[in-house]
Order: structure tokens, then C-alpha cells, then sequence
């Protein structure tokens, strides 16, 4: 009995412990060239593709889940930005893990990270025109938001244009970043995250 609790309490610490990192990279932000100034970089999905490929896709968006609700406590957008970057995470770690888990292989960890950092984008492109955009522009106006794309690609004159222009391509850049480092210190970690499976 003590054993069978053991093991079902290992998923939950390793997974608070995960959340925990997330929070931390998640306060750790960076602007990148070329793109609108509230586009951040940080690889604060990486904990959470970790649970999602060690222990379940569930885990992986709970640790999402976590990561934006302490980050509304330090929110400048109103909780809009948690809020796209709950969407976006989660479409990420919940495609690449479940993926991962029907088979267990580099090929697999490789082909579902790529295919969640994919579907991030995409689904980057309707989660802010028809969710994100709208809350964010009671915030602020829509002029001001399109007025920093178009500093960019002048051309620019729709939402959408925008938005498949800048927004889906940097989601998929950073699914990949964090793909890569994930993949890159998967096997190392897991002793530590599942403990000895001996025992």
C-alpha cells in the first residue's frame, strides 16, 4: 500500500516542483527583433512540457494552468496576456504529449513537439483575432495595437494579416526553442522527476 501511495503522490510533487520552475522562467521575459514589443520570449513552457511527456498531458496544462494564475498576481495586461499565453501553452503541451505517450520513443518526442509547437501557431491566429484581441482592446485601442505592427510591415492593414505574419510564426519559434531544450535534458531529468522505479 505504502508503495501504490508513493507512486501516486510522485506525479503531483514532481509536477508542483515543475509549476514552481515554470513561475520563476515565466518572470523571465525578452523582447525579440522585428517583432511588436509585448511578443516576450521565455521558456517558461519547457517545465511544462516535461510533465506533460514524463507523467501525462494533463499534468503538462496543469502546470500551465498554474504558471498564468500566479503570473495574473504581477499581470501589466490586465490578465489578457496570461490568458493568450494559457491558450497557446496548453495547445502546445497538450498535443506533444499526448503524442508522446502512445509511444515513447525520440521520434515520437521529436514529431510531437514539432506537431505542438504547430498547432500553437495555428491556433495562435483565431485565439487572439476572436478571444484575446477583443478583451485586450478594451484595455487598449485597437489603433494603438495595429499602430505596433504596422511600425513594422507598414502594409500591414488587417487583424489577421497581423497576426499570421507575426504572431503564429514566433509561437512557433518559441514551441521549438523550448522543444529543443526540453528533448535536450529530458533524459537526465528523469531520474529526478520519477524517482527510482525500483523502489
Amino acid at each position: 500500500m505504502p508503495r501504490t501511495t508513493g507512486r501516486s503522490i510522485r506525479p503531483l510533487a514532481a509536477t508542483a516542483m515543475l509549476a514552481a520552475v515554470s513561475c520563476v522562467l515565466f518572470l523571465f521575459q525578452i523582447g525579440t527583433p522585428l517583432t511588436p514589443g509585448y511578443l516576450k520570449l521565455d521558456l517558461s513552457d519547457l517545465p511544462a512540457l516535461l510533465a506533460s511527456m514524463t507523467f501525462g498531458a494533463p499534468y503538462g496544462v496543469l502546470v500551465c494552468l498554474v504558471k498564468n494564475a500566479v503570473g495574473l498576481l504581477h499581470s501589466m495586461t490586465s490578465g489578457v496576456g496570461e490568458l493568450s499565453n494559457f491558450v497557446l501553452s496548453s495547445a502546445f503541451v497538450l498535443t506533444a504529449g499526448l503524442l508522446y505517450r502512445r509511444r515513447r520513443t525520440l521520434k515520437a518526442a521529436v514529431v510531437g513537439a514539432l506537431l505542438g509547437a504547430a498547432v500553437a501557431a495555428v491556433v495562435s491566429v483565431p485565439s487572439n483575432y476572436y478571444l484575446v484581441y477583443p478583451i485586450y482592446g478594451k484595455v487598449m485601442p485597437m489603433e494603438a495595437i495595429m499602430g505596433m505592427y504596422q511600425a513594422i510591415v507598414p502594409r500591414i492593414e488587417k487583424l489577421w494579416q497581423a497576426l499570421w505574419i507575426f504572431n503564429a510564426p514566433f509561437t512557433f519559434a518559441k514551441g521549438l526553442l523550448c522543444a529543443l531544450v526540453t528533448l535536450w535534458i529530458y533524459e537526465p531529468l528523469q531520474p529526478l522527476l520519477v524517482g527510482d522505479r525500483h523502489n
